[in-house]
């Protein structure tokens, strides 16, 4: 019986995990750290609303045995080149370096098909230097997948992606872009779910078509 730890429950495809940990029974104890409550009740979850800002609030209580990262946003909603890079980057490596610091074995990310630390586009590279300096955290399994553009229900609407889903489907059904090609949340969050149960010690990377294979597994 494991205690998961979560960061992004709120977002889509942390939301869709939330659920799959709530029923999953080899799961004790589904531990939520939110900027805003989830509004759900379940005997399995304890949620903790906090700053991300000031983590000798809660850097003590960041304990179990998988953590598992999913928060994300956009520079529109964000406000910022500034915003985004904390919440995409910050917030997720100082969250990471409690769990390392509190012995939590198993860390799973959820990153992008584009990340790389030198990429010029700055989403990429966002998601490319948080990979990267997770790996120096001494955790004994870190499990990274590299999904493409998300889709499914959002609670908030996403003008970019839409428009971003429409071109990349245009494009995949001649062949181009595929390593983009979109991807339902639950899918990833049944992947990330899969991967970080079964992880053994080390770095372990997931490019989309992995993805696929490892969501299909028991």
């Amino acid at each position: 019986m494991k205690t998961t730890i979560i960061i992004g429950a709120t977002g889509l495809v942390g939301n869709k995990l939330v659920h799959l940990l709530l029923n999953d029974d080899q799961i004790e104890k589904v531990v939520v750290f939110v900027r805003r409550s989830l509004t759900l009740q379940h005997p399995k979850l304890e949620e903790h609303i906090i700053d991300f800002d000031k983590p000798e609030t809660w850097m003590q209580d960041v304990k179990g045995d998988i953590l598992f990262s999913a928060m994300g946003t956009t520079i529109k909603q964000a406000g910022s080149k500034a915003q985004q890079y904390k919440v995409d980057y910050s917030y997720q490596y100082e969250f990471a370096q409690a769990a390392a610091y509190n012995h939590v074995p198993v860390y799973a990310l959820v990153s992008a098909a584009s990340s790389s630390p030198d990429s010029n586009i700055f989403y990429s590279r966002i998601k490319g230097e948080l990979e990267r300096d997770i790996k120096s955290l001494p955790f004994k399994s870190i499990t990274i997948l590299q999904p493409g553009l998300l889709t499914g229900a959002r609670q908030d609407e996403r003008f970019g992606e839409k428009l971003g889903y429409r071109v990349l489907k245009a494009l995949n059904t001649i062949g181009l872009f595929k390593k983009y090609r979109p991807v339902e949340g639950r899918t990833v969050a049944l992947a990330l779910r899969n991967a970080a149960f079964k992880a053994s010690a080390g770095v372990h990377t997931y490019t989309l078509d992995e993805l696929f294979k490892v969501e299909e597994e028991n």
